[in-house]
């Protein structure tokens, strides 16, 4: 194993706000990563799946899996990122869950306005669409406990900025 500190980054926010492109362009300036999407995890979950955001027992599984899935990458010197509506409680978890293992947690909760996030969840794909979903995540953030300093507008930003904020920005790094 080599000696260099791991980083595993914890990209969330509401439906539409750009969590997957921004996640898929910042694991490509990693070096040795990987990338873990919450979404596909949850989707592994064929008969007997339950909608995430109504079951905790959904939602234990999948936190489960994300965690076996980073400790595994990072194990083989790998930083992770990890692409998935993430709340506080469950970055608390995970970082919990890490402590045995020399790794730096960032979280980065990509935010606009709930226009934006309606206009862009209209150009995904029928069955992709989250509607009102954007709306409520966004109200469910708000009432998380979400410290701003954690909060990362990508109102008229690029990919690149925001992907230079999440990588030299220590306000997302956990303390």
């Amino acid at each position: 194993m080599c000696n260099k500190s791991k980083k595993v980054y914890i990209i969330s926010g509401p439906a539409g706000v750009g969590k997957s492109t921004v996640s898929k362009k910042l694991v490509r300036k990693l070096s040795h990563s990987a990338y873990i999407s919450g979404d596909y995890i949850s989707h592994m979950h064929i008969n007997g799946r339950e909608k995430p955001w109504e079951s905790k027992t959904e939602t234990s599984l999948i936190w489960t899996n994300i965690l076996s899935l980073t400790q595994n990458f990072l194990d083989f010197n790998n930083d992770v990122v990890i692409d998935y509506v993430t709340f506080p409680t469950e970055v608390k978890w995970l970082k919990e869950n890490l402590n045995s293992m020399d790794v730096s947690v960032y979280y980065a909760v990509l935010w606009s306005d709930k226009d934006t996030l309606l206009r862009r969840d209209q150009l995904r794909n029928t069955e992709d669409r989250m509607g009102e979903r954007c709306s409520i995540l966004m109200n469910e953030f708000m009432g998380s406990g979400l410290e701003d300093r954690y909060i990362l507008d990508t109102s008229e930003k690029t990919i690149e900025f925001i992907i230079e904020q999440i990588l030299y920005n220590q306000n997302y790094k956990l303390i």
